[in-house]
Formats: C-alpha cells, sequence, structure tokens
C-alpha cells in the first residue's frame, strides 16, 4: 500500500466532511518554489499556491530563516495583552504598503474569515448602522459573519441557519451576465441598476454599514470587476456614508500583477482585508483602515489570542522583504502575460475551452460543452489527468480552471505545465479521458 493511501485511509475515519473539499487522492509532503511533492515521493508543478497562500513559493529560505530565528527567541505571547517588536514593526508597515493617503490602523487576526469578521464589526461601530451588502459569488470565509456574506456555495448556508442578520447580497458583475455584444459600460450601467434595486425597494441606504467586494473575485471564478461598475459602487457609498471595504485575502499580495487587486481601480478602500500569503500560509490575517473606523470599537471587541504573534508577523515582514527583494509583483504581471498568450490560444485550438480570464500569475479558464454551458464533468476529466501528468490545478464553480501558480515559479516550470496542459487538452479533445474512479463529490 502506498504511503499516500495509508495515510488518507487513517485520516478518513476522523477527519470530518466538511472541513476538506476533495480533489486528489494526495498527501503533500514537502515542497520547494513552485514545487511539491507528496508523501509517495513523487513531485509535481504546484498551479495552485496552496489557494493562494504561498505566493512566494514553499519553504522560502528568507521566511524559513525568519520563522526559526523567531522561534528561538520568542514563540508566542498574547499580543492581546502586550507588544511584540516584530508584530509593532508589522503593523506600521501594513500602513505603509496599503493603498490611501490617509491615516490607517491595522488590526490583526488569524485568518482572512475573522478579517471579514472584522471588517463588519468595525463597519458596523463606525457608522452605528446594521445593514451589509455583499455579492453573490464571493467567497469571505467560513466562521459566521464571513459566511454569511459569502455566495458561493450552497453547503455555505446548509442546515447552519440562522446566520449573520442584516446581510444583504447583490449581484456580482459576473462576465456570464453580459449579453452578446454588450460594452464594458452598457453592462456595467445594467448591473449597478441592480445593485441599486434593493436600496430603491426595501432597504433604506442610511441604515447600512458596509459594502464589501472582491474587485476580482476568486472562488467565485477569478473573476474582474467591471470600472465603470466598481466606480459607481464606489461613488455610492461616498453619497451615502457607506464604508466601501475590499477582500484581498485571495487576490492580494502580487497575485494580480499588481500588489493589490483594487490597485487595478485606482480606488483607496475605507477598510481591506488582507490573509493567506501575508505570512507565507502562516495563520495571520490582518485589517488595515482608516484610523477613525478602526478607532471606533474598544477591546475585546476584535482581541485573539494567538493574532499577530511574534513567529507569524516575522513569517510576515520575511514574505513582505522577499515580494520587494525579488521583484514579484512585476514578475506576476510578466509572467502572467506569457499566461495569457498560452490560454488565449488555447481557447482558439479547442472548442472546449470558453471564457479566459488572466490577471496576474492567476486566472480562471471556463469549460464548456458543445452548446457553450459549464461542462463540470470535462473539467474534472482534466485536472485529473494533470495531476496524473505531474501538475496541480483544481476547478472553480464546477468548470473553471484556477491557475495559481507561486510567483516564484520559473519559465522552465512554467513551460513544462503548458506542455502538461496541452497534452490534457489533446486527450479531451480526442475523447480519452474518463472520470476518476473516487467515492467522493470532486470539488465544490
Amino acid at each position: 500500500m502506498s504511503e499516500n493511501k495509508k495515510i488518507l485511509d487513517e485520516e478518513k475515519i476522523i477527519l470530518a466532511d466538511a472541513t476538506r473539499v476533495k480533489y486528489f487522492d494526495i498527501v503533500i509532503d514537502h515542497g520547494q518554489g513552485a514545487i511539491i511533492s507528496d508523501a509517495d515521493g513523487n513531485d509535481y508543478i504546484d498551479l495552485l499556491a496552496s489557494a493562494s497562500a504561498t505566493n512566494i513559493g514553499h519553504s522560502h529560505p528568507k521566511v524559513v530563516a525568519a520563522i526559526s530565528n523567531q522561534a528561538k527567541k520568542l514563540i508566542q505571547y498574547t499580543p492581546a495583552y502586550f507588544a511584540n517588536p516584530v508584530t509593532a514593526l508589522l503593523a506600521k508597515r501594513l500602513v505603509d504598503i496599503t493603498p490611501g493617503n490617509f491615516q490607517k490602523q491595522v488590526a490583526f487576526g488569524n485568518s482572512g474569515s475573522d478579517a471579514n469578521d472584522a471588517i463588519i464589526k468595525f463597519a458596523r461601530g463606525y457608522t452605528h448602522r446594521s445593514y451589509v451588502v455583499s455579492f453573490t459569488g464571493a467567497y469571505h470565509g467560513s466562521t459566521y459573519g464571513s459566511i454569511s456574506i459569502s455566495g458561493v456555495s450552497l453547503n455555505m448556508t446548509r442546515k447552519i441557519g440562522p446566520l449573520l442578520p442584516n446581510t444583504i447580497k447583490v449581484p456580482f458583475p459576473d462576465q456570464n451576465q453580459r449579453a452578446v455584444g454588450e460594452s464594458d459600460d452598457d453592462f456595467s450601467d445594467r448591473l449597478f441598476k441592480q445593485f441599486k434595486l434593493p436600496f430603491e425597494t426595501y432597504l433604506p441606504a442610511d441604515e447600512v454599514a458596509l459594502v464589501i467586494i472582491e474587485p476580482i473575485q476568486g472562488d467565485g471564478g477569478i473573476i474582474k470587476v467591471p470600472q465603470k461598475y466598481m466606480s459607481l459602487v464606489y461613488e455610492f457609498t461616498r453619497e451615502h456614508g457607506i464604508v466601501f471595504a475590499v477582500d484581498e485575502v485571495n487576490q492580494g499580495l502580487g497575485r494580480t500583477g499588481k500588489m493589490w487587486s483594487i490597485d487595478h481601480f485606482g480606488i483607496a478602500p475605507d477598510m481591506m482585508s488582507i490573509g493567506k500569503s501575508l505570512a507565507s500560509g502562516l495563520p495571520l490575517s490582518a485589517v488595515v483602515g482608516r484610523k477613525e473606523i478602526m478607532s471606533s470599537l474598544s477591546a475585546p471587541a476584535n482581541v485573539y489570542t494567538t493574532a499577530g504573534n511574534p513567529v507569524t508577523a516575522a513569517a510576515a515582514m520575511a514574505t513582505l522583504d522577499v515580494l520587494a527583494e525579488e521583484n514579484l509583483v512585476a514578475r506576476s504581471e510578466k509572467l502572467g502575460e506569457l499566461a495569457r498568450d498560452f490560454f488565449e490560444q488555447a481557447a482558439h485550438s479547442y472548442w472546449f475551452i470558453g471564457d479566459v480570464r488572466i490577471y496576474g500569475l492567476n486566472g480562471g479558464i471556463d469549460i464548456v460543452d458543445e452548446k457553450g454551458q459549464p461542462d463540470n464533468q470535462a473539467t474534472t476529466k482534466l485536472i485529473y489527468r494533470i495531476f496524473q501528468l505531474g501538475a496541480i490545478m483544481i476547478s472553480l464553480r464546477g468548470n473553471t480552471l484556477r491557475f495559481q501558480p507561486p510567483l516564484v515559479i520559473t519559465e522552465a516550470q512554467l513551460s513544462q505545465a503548458f506542455k502538461i496542459l496541452t497534452q490534457a487538452f489533446n486527450e479531451l479533445e480526442a475523447g480519452t479521458l474518463s472520470l476518476p474512479e473516487t467515492d467522493n463529490h470532486i470539488g465544490w
């Protein structure tokens, strides 16, 4: 019996089904850069980057050294009561590198989920209003507040209600809703009318605390908001005294070819949530926001025993150093152009590739049937064949290939990944791929 299977068979008995979205029968043992290895010693090119949580690659030497050095000094003394040098430096650094020429403050957490919970708390505390507006297709997390404002999977609401009250979801401007021949501006105007409908019928704008959006939706399919739509929503929040927040947990820290996904729009949000790759995957998140908003609550309204602990803060400082020193934001943009060329050419060559969306080393590639409709089975066949050929790529929304390799991936590794993808595409076109044998539901 393989070591992978042995571990998985033992784990299956005790691991709750709700804690993992199932894809491949693999146990990740170690990784370096853009390569991961399983418990059986097989190597894979990582095109997922641990769900965009290891943007600077696996076990980067500078991060490993920072973790080790800090652990020798102090692993944990709760920042809920006392400061420590490295976390204080990190807070200052986050204020400096986030958008907005205004006074800002920072609140640390353990995950993107609690960061988005914190945004809800601070927005309500500042505005003295209760309603929160988010978008369909959003993934903001799994704590009760963040799951209440998410809208990407029925299993995030099934059997666990009631959820947080006074949360309203409006349609995300998904390109799949675009009419044939409809321009970006016309599409933006039409979707903005849908955005305003609740405010015109049952939702008083002066009772809304917050509008929170992913400038580029992650788990919703890697979908960028049209510029005009984003501007219209932002201006609406300015007119009505509503806090405008962006979720950068998935799409921040260089993922999109810019430091933050909101940088594509020329807008400085009132608040933003950061997580995942902030500490190279260690449990650390942050909310950065206008000082007047962040100072609206008092402790212990957003206190966590381990949030911003010294080891995770040291990992974050090293991660930010690597992003700067290795020019990984610009590198994401440059290699993203290679990826766009590859996938757009593939879309011309293979009838089953639909819409292609690439922003930096970050993309969603839709797989469709003969009628142009989502083809979940074909997508599952593809990701399994890609896995068998030596790369890790998963699906979103059932029929979207998720392309998010570490930003340190070499051009040679990227080229090899494209060869693997091409082989899988050719085999799907030839009708030689089949669904994997598994007793699990595959994907979201």
